[in-house]
């Protein structure tokens, strides 16, 4: 049986995800993990009225204690962990590098990197247990350092510097844990869902929840042959 944790999974692309987990794996286990646990009971209740096998957990990706108390309650429910999606994450102001604020950026990487690492360490001994252990983190184009220095590419001209080097440097955590776990049945992946109709993404985006989670799902249940270290949109290895 199949074990998944989404942080963040209180809305949006977290939540869709957990969704769309449930329809393509029978019999799915899946724990919506948020920062304010009441925020997904609804949704718990709503996917177990539906028999899927949906809980919550109460985790704040910055606060030490909160990783640690939810890595044990879900050893002690399943003492397994199978897919991690490092989906939590803050988009912060629009700020270019002469004026973002040294507090954004601390705030932006609080969540979007160092949160990521806190609770990929904490559940590691988890995923170690499983026979196809999968990490997926939510990262984004804007975290391209070929595309942000290419003239021609459409995202050349923004300059959101917070959010555009926190996950760059996500995409940095991505290649060096996939390579200290080379020799296990780990694979850790980077995902660019696109741009999405989320809170952070706006009304004008062009892609709804359903489309900008087509990323995460796939590297979520990759086959033992698939990649490793990447960062992926829809299939296509993008530019670091």
């Amino acid at each position: 049986m199949t074990v998944a944790l989404i942080t963040g999974a209180n809305r949006g692309l977290g939540l869709e995800t957990a969704r769309q987990l449930f329809v393509k794996v029978p019999g799915i286990k899946v724990i919506l993990a948020s920062r304010d646990v009441g925020k997904v009971e609804a949704a718990v209740a709503a996917f177990q009225k539906q028999g899927f096998a949906a809980s919550a957990v109460q985790l704040e990706v910055t606060d030490a204690a909160s990783i640690k108390a939810a890595a044990a309650v879900v050893e002690k429910a399943h003492g397994v962990l199978d897919i991690l999606i490092n989906n939590a994450g803050v988009g912060g102001k629009a700020q270019s590098p002469l004026d973002v604020t040294a507090e954004e950026l601390r705030q932006t990487y609080e969540v979007n990197v160092i949160g990521v690492i806190a609770v990929t360490q904490a559940f590691l001994p988890l995923l170690r247990k499983s026979e196809a252990g999968r990490i997926v983190n939510l990262s984004s184009i804007l975290g391209s350092l070929s595309e942000h220095s290419d003239p021609n590419s459409f995202i050349y001209a923004w300059t959101p510097t917070a959010y555009d080097a926190s996950k760059a440097a996500l995409n940095m955590v991505t290649v060096e844990l996939a390579r200290v776990l080379r020799d296990t049945k780990i694979k850790v992946n980077s995902a660019h869902p696109g741009w999405v109709k989320t809170d952070m993404g706006g009304e004008n985006a062009p892609l709804e929840l359903a489309d900008g989670v087509a990323t995460t799902l796939e590297l979520a249940l990759l086959p033992a042959n698939g990649p490793s270290g990447g960062f992926f949109h829809v299939g296509v290895h993008l530019r670091w």
